[in-house]
């Protein structure tokens, strides 16, 4: 609210002078007459194109009243800030290296003015206004200009609220002006501030960057403490609307940290978060207003919190003392990509106030109230001012400067007829105007030394990209502040966390990350419902079979525990993978047995279809095709129909095949032993009325077993839960395992009395050789039959029916290829052997079956 008050009061003295300068302007109607000065100060240095910059050298100021009854006094500025002073003096380096550079603005010389604004608004707005409008008393205006030129573009300032209320003004002659510290997120509007760039990123990637951290290490509990002033209500305010949209975590509290020395206020704020369960703590302020709060956290001994850092105070060494290490030790924060300026520090030791008197004022020279000499030897000092290890505000003024240098070299490059402008036009140095700079300040992009690549989007701001950082608290008492990864963005993975996790100092006895959560995740089976009167994180978990629903145990909680959900049904589908195989490959079976059918029919005639007894034969395809057809009976959904008569359909057409092979098999060895002298008498017993009542005596004891089951304990659908907790196994219970061992077991009986029988007579003539085609048959049906029992029984759910249809598939596919293979080859590649010469080539007394 004071930020607010600040711009709009500075508004009206702009409007205010700008009356006055009109007033002047009918007065002068050929020269501008400036109001007056502004003591502000500042370094100058002068060439053919001044850059202005905005920077913190003092931290403190004293601004006279404004009561309106008196002229003011100028605003004087104290508290030396040597970092500040450093920034200014990148931008002066930078300035002179460009200048040295040959292949950037040749025959362009750089210069510079630089203002102090006391991290005061005042005083900052007053020296961008100084640098936009310049500061000559009088200018004649004629076809030349006289004196200092404005600026034609500004780096800074480092303030969001002065940055803020400068683009304000500024945006509306879109003089070019590039932040190198602002960070709040609403200076994207480009319709509120349209010449406003930046080369850091803004609050908005830095919230993000806060809650990729807070999900890397699962904390969905935290409490958020920011600054009153622009910086820290607009991350406030982007950190809540964030974490709403990404459901990552809450905020326990939410704090603003007064702008004085409120100890009421601050040890209200203290006892929240003591009685708060959030163990994480988020901080947007600067050092300032940190400090005030530690010493209520130091007095109160609040203790086991994990801080987490906003870049305006991750390396704040104020902070980095053995007094607060206790508290603040293993802190996470935030900070701006550090850089390397090469031949930085060789230019800060060039620094002489006595060769530049000039240009340093003497507010700058404050030292325990003696002046320097301009002798002293700086180089093995050890002072923050000359440590460039570590540059990260530094680094950003440095790519200002340079993306201001690029964009002039860039519009100084166009070719006549050619430019971007009206008529394709290009601008000149003579002719420029502030929005024109603006443009190709827009479409700048280059790489520093150190590598990084910089470029602005639609919305003024740089590629983002942030390092994490730690504060390690040394065996030895001493502090480092390390960085453990970083935070970028991508077109193609958004933001993305690099951390490692080894280096990360905890400041806790366990050594490993707290944890901060409202409610513990809820286990399986269980939903949330949220606590009355509290954030969303904070829920009870009631059991699923708890609800209200009719069916408690069909019902399952979700994957976000959030509610409960019916439980998934399975079963063996005709739409799953492996439905679709199993149906494809019945129907297949189902297709080659009515081929060979056909083929059977149409050569019905021949010897070799005679002398295999084809009545037998044909009843034994039209069983092979209902055993094919029964598996579709195990696919689908379970229905007491389909569970009642699968089961029943399988046994009757597997006994009623194996019964025509048992039947085959015994009319075999009567034929061979009536082929014997005395042996004719065996055949009276096995004549076709006997060949069908057989088959069809044995199938109905089959049929019997299975009416004595559906009656006395039929099958019936069944959801099976005894596998999973969260799914629901639909499948259909047999009813009676006797029942169902019983059928297996005649089955069973039936084949291995075919086999038997088979095997034995194996070696009888080569007319009569189907009794091998018949063993081999039986061998593979039993082995897949035997394996079935133990896979059926040790298979969960629906992967039982599927085991059953597959060892229906397979018996069924031997039995089909292995008796009818070589009789088809022969009726269709072989025609000269389906001969009655041909088969009754060797042995003289051989005699055909009956049909």
């Amino acid at each position: 609210m004071w930020s607010l008050l600040q711009t709009n009061l500075l508004l009206f003295i702009l409007l205010y002078s700008c009356f006055f300068s009109s007033v002047a302007s009918s007065l002068f109607p050929s020269s501008c007459q400036l109001q007056r000065q502004f003591h502000l100060n500042g370094m100058h240095k002068s060439g053919d194109v001044i850059l202005g910059g905005l920077f913190q050298v003092h931290f403190f100021s004293s601004v006279a009243d404004l009561s309106f009854t008196s002229k003011p006094q100028q605003p004087t500025c104290h508290g030396f800030y040597e970092l500040g002073f450093r920034q200014a003096q990148t931008m002066a380096f930078a300035i002179d290296e460009i200048n040295r550079n040959s292949n950037l603005l040749p025959n362009v010389t750089l210069g510079y003015t630089l203002y102090d604004n006391c991290v005061t608004l005042g005083i900052g707005f007053r020296a961008a206004l100084s640098l936009a409008s310049g500061q000559e008393e009088k200018i004649i205006l004629d076809n030349r200009c006289t004196g200092n030129l404005p600026v034609i573009g500004i780096v800074g300032d480092s303030s969001s609220t002065h940055s803020i209320a400068i683009s304000n003004v500024l945006g509306l002659y879109r003089v070019p002006m590039v932040s190198y510290f602002a960070t709040c997120s609403c200076l994207t509007d480009r319709q509120k501030y349209p010449s406003f760039f930046r080369t850091i990123p803004s609050d908005a990637f830095q919230v993000r960057a806060m809650i990729q951290i807070l999900k890397h290490f699962g904390w969905t509990w935290a409490g958020l403490l920011v600054s009153d002033d622009d910086y820290g209500l607009h991350a406030a305010r982007s950190l809540q609307s964030e974490l709403s949209l990404s459901g990552e975590g809450c905020l326990a509290y939410f704090e603003i940290l007064p702008w004085d020395k409120d100890m009421d206020e601050l040890r209200r704020i203290v006892n929240v978060m003591k009685k708060s369960s959030a163990r994480v703590v988020i901080v947007f302020a600067h050092h300032s207003r940190i400090v005030n709060l530690m010493e209520e956290v130091v007095r109160q001994n609040l203790t086991g919190l994990q801080w987490m850092a906003s870049e305006a105070w991750t390396e704040a060494t104020v902070l980095q003392t053995p007094q607060l290490m206790p508290y603040l030790g293993g802190t996470l924060g935030i900070a701006i990509r550090h850089g390397e300026i090469p031949g930085l520090r060789e230019f800060l030791l060039q620094i002489r106030p006595d060769l530049h008197h000039n240009n340093t004022p003497a507010g700058w020279l404050e030292g325990r109230g003696a002046l320097c000499t301009g002798e002293e030897d700086l180089d093995n000092v050890d002072t923050e001012f000359l440590d460039i290890s570590n540059l990260r505000p530094e680094y950003n003024v440095y790519k200002a400067v340079y993306a201001l240098a690029y964009s002039l070299d860039d519009m100084l490059r166009c070719e006549p007829g050619r430019g971007p402008f009206r008529g394709h036009s290009c601008a000149t140095l003579q002719t420029l105007e502030p929005w024109q700079l603006v443009y190709y300040l827009e479409m700048v992009n280059f790489t520093t030394p150190f590598g990084d690549q910089v470029s602005f989007d639609e919305n003024g701001d740089v590629v983002p990209i942030y390092d994490v950082m730690n504060w390690m608290w040394l065996p030895d008492g001493s502090i480092k502040v390390q960085t453990v990864g970083e935070v970028k963005s991508s077109a193609f993975k958004g933001e993305e966390l690099i951390l490692d996790e080894d280096k990360i100092f905890w400041n806790f006895e366990s050594k490993k990350p707290p944890r901060s959560v409202c409610s513990e995740s809820c286990p399986p089976g269980t939903h949330m419902v949220r606590k009355k009167g509290e954030p969303k994180c904070c829920f009870d978990c009631i059991p699923c079979s708890e609800g209200k629903t009719t069916n408690k145990k069909d019902f399952w909680s979700n994957r976000q525990r959030d509610h409960c959900v019916p439980k998934k049904t399975e079963f063996l589908s005709y739409h799953d993978p492996l439905g679709i195989c199993l149906t494809a490959t019945s129907l297949l079976g189902t297709f080659i047995c009515a081929v060979v059918l056909g083929i059977f029919f149409y050569h019905r005639r021949t010897p070799i279809i005679r002398a295999n007894n084809s009545e037998l034969s044909f009843q034994l395809l039209l069983s092979l095709k209902l055993c094919f057809l029964c598996s579709l009976l195990f696919i689908g959904r379970p229905r007491l129909w389909t569970c009642q008569l699968r089961h029943a359909a399988f046994g009757i057409s597997f006994v009623l095949c194996v019964s025509c092979i048992l039947v085959k098999t015994m009319v075999v060895l009567a034929v061979f032993k009536a082929s014997k002298p005395g042996g004719g008498a065996s055949l009276k017993w096995f004549g076709a009325m006997q060949q069908r009542g057989t088959v069809l005596f044995l199938t109905a004891i089959q049929a019997a077993i299975c009416t004595t089951w559906l009656v006395s304990s039929s099958p019936t659908p069944h959801k099976n839960t005894q596998y999973h907790n969260d799914k629901i196994i639909y499948e259909c219970a047999v009813g009676s395992t006797v029942a169902f061992a019983v059928l297996l077991g005649y089955i069973g009986v039936l084949a291995f009395l075919s086999f038997l029988i088979a095997f034995l007579v194996r070696n009888l003539p080569d007319s009569f050789n189907e009794a091998k085609l018949i063993t081999f048959s039986m061998l593979i049906f039993c082995a897949v039959w035997v394996a079935f029992v133990p896979v059926y029984i040790s298979s969960p759910g629906n992967y039982a029916d599927a085991v059953e249809v597959f060892a229906i598939l397979a018996s069924s596919f031997g039995l089909l290829i292995t008796l009818f293979g070589p009789k088809c080859y022969i009726i269709l590649l072989r025609p000269e052997l389906n001969t009655k010469k041909a088969i009754m080539a060797r042995p003289t007394n051989c005699a055909s079956s009956p049909t």
